[in-house]
């Protein structure tokens, strides 16, 4: 065994909340890639910023799958009273992959009803009254999309408020403690995702997001939204159609809807793409876990 990987070893042995003074490069990597998404909370939550996030977001994860495939991160990870840590981070790996569902199926769930809605306006299927129908269904179903959004986000308040994120000792891991923040980090994102499919744009400067705002050992700032969502900007163009229809005004704001839908899509299609991404990474960090584990 070369030199380098002996002083690793013995790195990853290393009982300490911070990180070696010597770690494997893919520490340092992941590290790098964590401080630059932190610091990205401090920017607008504007779609392009969020897509941005997105690509930071499968960088780490990325490089995450390549440190825990290490033989010398297993050894790690169940060395002596550390077992407990890999339950914990399994624990955790199943929150990422819930959040992440719900995010995508969400988007799904918008992107069908709006091919819908884009199909009856370009064959103009049944005039005017097919197009309101199809705008009102269009309506109803991003209820039940931030219904189940506000549902996630709950979810996430009840696990934070648990403290299932800490764990703060002094016998904890560096490593273990580097996998947490990557957690931590990730549902924050996915927080900020699921606030900007709803449409929010209620979070202000200076605030903490939610799951970060009740682990006070990681907090991670909250910016402005600056930028108004692409599908509050759709709900609000079909709320306006839809009640200038109604009440017999001038169809001409039917006009703006091709645009923004078409916006919409484009942005649907950019946000599955990253979440597909980071649900195929986040299973095979989770494999690697449980094989940890059973080992």
């Amino acid at each position: 065994m070369a030199a380098s990987d002996l002083n690793t070893k013995s790195n990853f042995h290393a009982r300490s909340n911070s990180l070696p003074s010597r770690p494997h490069p893919l520490i340092l990597q992941c590290n790098e890639h964590l401080e630059r998404l932190k610091a990205s909370f401090e920017t607008s939550s504007s779609s392009s910023m969020l897509s941005h996030k997105l690509g930071g977001l499968q960088d780490l994860h990325e490089c995450v799958e390549k440190l825990v495939q290490l033989p010398l991160t297993h050894e790690a990870l169940l060395h002596e009273s550390q077992q407990n840590c890999v339950d914990e981070l399994l624990d955790g790996s199943l929150r990422l992959l819930d959040v992440c569902t719900a995010a995508k199926d969400s988007l799904l769930h918008t992107k069908e009803c709006m091919r819908e809605l884009q199909s009856i306006m370009r064959r103009r299927k049944g005039g005017e009254e097919g197009i309101i129908v199809e705008a009102k269904k269009f309506l109803t179903s991003r209820k039940v999309v931030k219904k189940a959004i506000s549902k996630a986000l709950g979810n996430l308040k009840d696990i934070a408020k648990k403290g299932n994120f800490s764990s703060n000792t002094k016998d904890q891991l560096a490593l273990v403690g580097l996998l947490k923040d990557v957690e931590v980090v990730t549902l924050s994102i996915f927080e900020s995702l699921l606030k900007f499919i709803c449409g929010s744009t209620q979070s202000k400067a200076g605030n903490w997001s939610l799951v970060s705002k009740l682990i006070h050992t990681k907090r991670i700032g909250c910016s402005q939204v600056v930028e108004e969502s692409e599908f509050s900007q759709v709900d609000e163009a079909l709320h306006s159609f839809v009640l200038h229809m109604t009440n017999k005004s001038s169809s001409n704001n039917i006009i703006d809807l091709p645009s923004h839908l078409e916006k919409l899509e484009s942005r649907i299609q950019d946000f599955e793409e990253g979440l597909e991404f980071m649900f195929r990474r986040m299973i095979k960090i989770r494999v690697t876990l449980l094989n940890i584990l059973n080992n």
